[in-house]
């Protein structure tokens, strides 16, 4: 293990020069609190940085990671800080890097059909800007809002349409990138087509910020379709709701842009959340079913057609939300989910499996028995189209803390168990980080973890860059 040397006065005056007084937290551990943790709930996840560093070019991070090589002081670079696997949590203290200054989009290229944004963009506004130009970006995650586009690229993010429109990295063509030693690199380009050597885009796409720092990003732009529907569809059980899924593509002869999933705990958190009734009295699941394209005719072909198959496949009913407004309703109890969970109970692990699609009729069972076993909650929603499901251990309000703790790495044990056996792993979007990293043997062998082990060496012989994610120490 790397021994790392910590930031002294010296080292925060040599960054001080490299970025600027101003952009420099250090000493005031008040203000490097909001650095210390990301949005995984627990404090035991928290680590105060030494120094807080805001650069604002390629070239000034280049000369903080040769400081960092050279004094032995790790650099745990961050973006919005909305990750939920702690990803961008400074776990050996030393320096984090912030890239909130490096805001801009850069290019708008219309004749190519790309963006050029530095990482610091919230993704939300790269929609926001493209609009206008009958042009979206497609690998957009559910925090949309608040999320930045280098974190999304450093964790491949996905989201309710990646069925449709796949992850993060189907849509970035190009990155630069500086690398832990401090070299300026540029891989790929506004080119659609590229195999001139290694694939090192994809190497570094999901890398979880261990083998580089973004500086710009090319991403590919799509047309933006005119047309939007949206199918709320309550079933009477799990089975049936997932059952549906497989036919839906299959009979339906179409992708939708987003299938969404929740079981019956889900919904009706939610709806008690947000002041609603469920639509159903019976609902043992909900299918949430967004479908899109470029003409009404096209939309309507195509969701009369998942009515069909979801009526033939025993839905209860199915609402249609053919307008925004009520596009926005229907969609509002899934995007609360999260928070309203939080009132339930703030003590919660949010985890990110994912399984085969036939396989999620089969997890169920699994989790109601782990619920049971271990008296906790574990409501479970998520992307059912892609079979990546958010299945969250919450502590109940009556279980003491000490308790909790003592079950929570033996409820998640057994749970990645279960995933592994029905051919799963441990995340679809969130990543491993600091969270998940002593539970990488559960479900990769030995050999892929070394080999990993070997890459990020030569990337980074020191360790200096975002230590203690993904492998476990």
């Amino acid at each position: 293990m790397t021994e790392y040397r910590p930031v002294t006065p010296a080292v925060a005056d040599e960054l001080r020069a490299i970025v600027g007084e101003r952009y420099v937290i250090y000493g005031d551990p008040e203000r490097m609190l909001p650095y210390a943790y990301d949005e995984a709930a627990g404090e035991e996840h928290a680590h105060l940085p030494e120094v807080v560093v805001k650069p604002r070019s390629a070239d000034e991070i280049s000369r903080i990671m040769r400081l960092a090589n050279r004094e032995r002081i790790p650099v745990t670079p961050r973006g919005a800080g909305s990750g939920l696997s702690c990803g961008a949590v400074p776990v050996y203290g030393g320096i984090l890097l912030s890239l909130e200054r490096m805001n801009r989009i850069l290019e708008i290229d219309r004749e190519n059909m790309v963006a050029v944004v530095e990482p610091g963009v919230v993704t939300n506004d790269i929609n926001e800007a493209v609009r206008e130009y009958g042009l979206f970006y497609a690998g957009y995650p559910m925090s949309v809002e608040t999320c930045f586009i280098g974190g999304n690229v450093a964790e491949n993010a996905g989201g309710g349409r990646a069925i449709k429109y796949g992850v993060t990295g189907h849509h970035v063509l190009g990155l630069e990138v500086v690398l832990p030693t401090g070299e300026i690199v540029r891989l790929g380009g506004k080119r659609v087509k590229d195999v001139t050597g290694y694939d090192l885009i994809h190497l570094m796409v999901g890398s979880e910020g261990t083998l580089g720092i973004f500086t710009q990003v090319i991403l590919r732009l799509l047309p933006l379709p005119r047309e939007r529907v949206v199918l709320l569809v309550p079933f009477p059980d799990v089975p049936t709701a997932i059952g549906a899924v497989p036919r839906i593509v299959a009979q339906g002869r179409m992708l939708p842009a987003a299938v969404e999933f929740m079981d019956r705990l889900s919904v009706q958190t939610a709806y008690d959340f947000i002041g609603e009734r469920p639509p159903h009295p019976d609902i043992g699941a909900m299918l949430l079913i967004e479908v899109d394209g470029y003409t009404r005719e096209q939309v309507e072909a195509e969701y009369d057609a998942v009515v069909e198959v979801c009526l033939e496949a025993g839905a209860l009913d199915v609402y249609v939300g053919d307008n925004p407004a009520t596009a926005r309703r229907m969609w509002r109890p899934r995007q609360s989910l999260a928070e309203a969970f939080k009132v339930v109970s703030p003590v919660q692990s949010l985890e990110d499996i994912v399984v085969p699609l036939a396989q999620i009729p089969a997890l169920m069972p699994e989790l109601e028995r782990l619920s049971r076993k271990y008296d906790v909650l574990i409501p479970c929603y998520g992307h059912a189209g892609d079979g990546n499901l958010h299945a969250t251990v919450i502590k109940r309000p009556e279980t003491p803390m000490g308790v909790w703790e003592e079950r929570l790495p033996e409820v998640l044990t057994e749970l990645y168990e279960v995933v592994a056996r029905l051919g799963g792993t441990i995340s679809g979007e969130h990543g491993i980080g600091s969270k998940r990293a002593v539970y990488l043997p559960l479900v990769m062998d030995p050999v892929l973890i070394e080999l990993q082990r070997r890459i990020k060496r030569v990337f980074d012989p020191l360790n200096i860059l975002n230590p203690g994610k993904i492998f476990p120490v």
